[in-house]
């Protein structure tokens, strides 16, 4: 595995911060993850008969950033760019027909979507801000929350994936 650039969160500081910067750590975690695989390897299905690989777990990852970030706080109605047309089912994790390119664009969408996910978290006036999910409403605070879980469960699955392409572990 590469060499380890992640920032550790501050520990002391106040909310918004603390949990920003979780959660930034943990997707550093999923980059270092992936760091230094082929493409090939990145695709891998390393638990069949489980569909689950490292780029899926990024494409996942956008998937998450786009709905949390951009559709709930935000409000915009963004589809993924991996629903087949006229479906409404992620197709995140299907990796199989993906060249060198689709695991390429897979990490290009993912880091804009953090891009754009930080974005909306700079642009709220605080961890209140509220936005829907259908009838239910969910706080900045809430999501960011959500967002770090999600991270670490699968930063878990990822460590589990790396080890079985080439024994690399670590956090």
């Amino acid at each position: 595995m590469t060499e380890d650039h992640r920032v550790q969160p501050p520990r002391t500081a106040d909310e918004r911060t603390t949990l920003t910067a979780m959660l930034q750590f943990q997707r550093d975690t999923l980059e270092l993850k992936c760091a230094g695989l082929t493409p090939e390897q990145l695709k891998d299905r390393a638990a069949p008969p489980s569909g689950l690989s490292l780029v899926g777990l990024v494409r996942h990852a956008a998937e998450v950033e786009r709905g949390w970030f951009r559709n709930v706080i935000d409000g915009e109605n963004s589809r993924s760019p991996w629903t087949p047309a006229g479906s409404t089912d992620w197709a995140d994790f299907d990796v199989d027909d993906l060249d060198e390119a689709g695991v390429a664009e897979a990490f290009t969408v993912w880091r804009k979507e953090c891009a754009r996910a930080r974005a909306v978290v700079d642009a709220a006036d605080s961890l209140d801000v509220c936005g829907h999910q259908g009838d239910e409403a969910y706080s900045l605070r809430y999501v960011l929350a959500h967002m770090i879980e999600e991270y670490a469960r699968h930063n878990g699955h990822a460590d589990l994936l790396r080890e079985r392409l080439d024994g690399v572990t670590g956090e």
